[in-house]
């Protein structure tokens, strides 16, 4: 039987955002308060996950020699370290979530049979990357606060009732909803990035949490005077206005996360023909990234 499993690592570590070849003006506007000397560090948590066979004794790798490899080839070696002067490899790409991703796994491949790398920077920005050359995901999360009321305008309160419960009620109710927005693309050679992180954030908060916030999603967004704002179809929707605007900054939109509540969320791909075929996973109870 195949089977996936996780082990967990964390390491504390700077950076610095700055390209030699370019003049301090420049490195400033292409990577703001990233620039600042002598850097800044992170909390990094990393997760490794591998895949294989069981074993006679139940295990598709032995989790104490893991540690030990994970320790030997990258926390040993990034803790308390300046990452731009630790590794060769950050001295061609600067070490970016994305980027540090990619070298961990280029470390422990020779060792460990990896299905993927996830490294949090900080708890609403990680990396995935899957050793598929430079393509890397990387993933934000925010939040807006919002109500709703679930009701299909051609039911009668009573047959809305009977498929939504309390949720159909007249005057709604509010969540405080998460969001996660992961892009894929590939990792600048030189940068160490798949997008501007200024950006992407700059897009998620002008096409979604700013509209959204403080809103009543069925009065206030005219998409949803006809549609029912389930978590499902706001996730749709969210998905359908970033599309274009991600696409247009350079990356790939690959997946939104909604989570209305502790115990429900839902998560939505993208396709290229996403208008047409939707792909959406609910989940009750919420799984976590982490």
């Amino acid at each position: 039987m195949k089977c996936i499993i996780n082990r967990r690592a964390q390491f504390s570590a700077s950076h610095r955002y700055w390209l030699p070849e370019l003049s301090e003006a420049e490195n400033i506007e292409k990577f703001g308060l990233g620039t600042r000397f002598p850097g800044h560090g992170h909390n990094y948590v990393l997760f490794v996950s591998l895949a294989g066979e069981l074993d006679d004794y139940g295990m598709v790798q032995n989790l104490s020699e893991v540690k030990k490899v994970i320790k030997r080839e990258v926390t040993s070696q990034l803790d308390y370290a300046y990452l731009n002067d630790t590794w060769s490899e950050f001295q061609q790409s600067l070490p970016t979530t994305e980027n540090i991703a990619r070298v961990i796994w280029q470390r422990l491949a020779p060792h460990l049979p990896l299905v993927n790398i996830q490294l949090f920077e900080h708890p609403e920005l990680w990396a995935d990357y899957q050793g598929n050359g430079m393509e890397a995901h990387l993933t934000l999360s925010t939040h807006f606060s919002a109500a709703h009321r679930l009701a299909h305008p051609k039911l009668s309160y009573e047959e809305n009732c009977e498929i939504y419960g309390k949720c159909a009620r007249p005057n709604g109710h509010g969540h405080n909803y998460h969001l996660e927005v992961t892009v894929k693309g590939e990792i600048d050679s030189r940068t160490g990035m798949i997008v501007d992180l200024g950006t992407l954030q700059k897009v998620i908060d002008d096409y979604v949490v700013e509209p959204f916030d403080h809103t009543f999603l069925n009065k206030d967004i005219p998409y949803f005077v006809e549609i029912v704002p389930t978590a499902e179809n706001i996730a749709i929707y969210i998905r359908n206005l970033l599309q274009q605007p991600i696409h247009q900054i350079g990356a790939e939109l690959y997946k939104v996360k909604l989570v209305e509540s502790p115990n429900n969320s839902c998560e939505v791909y993208c396709t290229q023909a996403a208008s047409s075929s939707e792909t959406v996973r609910a989940s009750e109870p919420m799984l976590t990234s982490a």
